[in-house]
């Protein structure tokens, strides 16, 4: 498949209302499920439709075969996780932007599985991301700071975000583990004494595990479900708590699969304290609103001392590190 301009709209995204790319899909934030009272029945909605917003198995095998597909990937991962770091994201805004590049790299392959198409569509998808979620978005010139090797311009990022809704047929309203996570918080601690630490803790485990691809194999319940039962073992009265117990928490949850990643996420655990030092989440940049644009000029976060040349009409790189990719 060619990204070129070619084969994206003539016509480019500008101003556009988020209102209109979520109108008519479920919501995922988890002020959604505020009354865990009368939440049972839109969970179960939510369990339901999950499968919708998820790439297929075979996508999980990709990386299983073609190690170099994994590697990119994780790259792409972090670069999104620095970025939302230095803007100070949402965590929602992170999983979104992941949930749509695998969505998207399942329906479509790249012409190769590294390099700059893969770093347009990690843009473009963080892109679309920060709109449905944050108050204010960087130009998207500013967007591309940390570490992006080539800068692309707004109007080939656009073109790349119109390619991205019409492979995810405009659904941009993802179900993910921030759906379910304040719900499941309750379930176990229904006295409510934990619950903050407990949604605060799992969101930590959410992002620092968003790299692994082995958890595309499960779904965005059985992953909340999971970061909650490792949540609750940093707390003593809730320690000896059985990960098999989580399946009564909601009808549709799979006991087995919630052990399987319960289990997953304390053996990466485990791994990261033995072979190197912990994944500590990046500290939120405080940074003054007015130094973020919404438009689509170059903001000075995206200025670099390095001298860079302009390739293919349509992306910039750094003369200091070539275009080997």
């Amino acid at each position: 498949m060619s990204i070129s301009c070619s084969d994206c709209f003539s016509d480019l995204l500008c101003g556009e209302d988020s209102r209109i790319l979520s109108e008519d899909l479920p919501e995922c934030s988890s002020s959604d499920v505020e009354s865990p009272a009368d939440a049972d029945e839109s969970i179960a909605g939510f369990i339901e439709e999950e499968r919708n917003y998820v790439p297929g198995i075979d996508y999980i095998e990709r990386f299983q075969t073609q190690p170099l597909d994994a590697s990119a990937r994780e790259e792409s991962v972090a670069w999104i996780l620095k970025v939302q770091a230095y803007y100070g994201f949402q965590p929602l805004t992170v999983y979104l932007s992941v949930n749509y590049l695998d969505r998207f790299l399942y329906s479509r392959r790249l012409p190769q599985t590294n390099g700059w198409p893969l770093q347009l569509l990690s843009v473009a998808c963080l892109s679309l991301a920060a709109k449905m979620e944050e108050p204010v978005v960087p130009s998207l010139l500013g967007l591309q700071v940390e570490g992006a090797k080539y800068i692309f311009e707004p109007r080939t990022i656009r073109r790349m975000e119109f390619l991205v809704l019409g492979v995810l047929d405009w659904r941009l309203r993802s179900v993910t583990p921030f759906t379910f996570i304040s719900y499941f918080a309750y379930k176990l601690d229904s006295t409510g004494m934990y619950t903050g630490y407990l949604i605060s803790r799992a969101t930590q485990i959410i992002l620092s595990n968003i790299q692994e691809a082995s958890f595309l194999e499960y779904w965005p319940s059985c992953i909340a479900a999971a970061t909650i039962l490792c949540a609750a073992h940093d707390i003593p009265s809730f320690s000896l708590v059985n990960p098999g117990h989580a399946e009564s928490w909601c009808e549709g949850l799979s006991k087995e699969k919630i052990i399987r990643c319960y289990q997953l996420m304390q053996e990466i655990a485990v791994d990261n304290s033995r072979t190197k030092p912990p994944r500590v989440l990046p500290q939120l940049r405080v940074m003054t609103r007015a130094t973020i644009g919404s438009g689509d000029s170059s903001s000075s976060s995206s200025s670099s001392p390095h001298k860079r040349r302009k390739l293919n009409n349509s992306l910039w790189v750094d003369d200091d590190k070539g275009s080997s990719d």
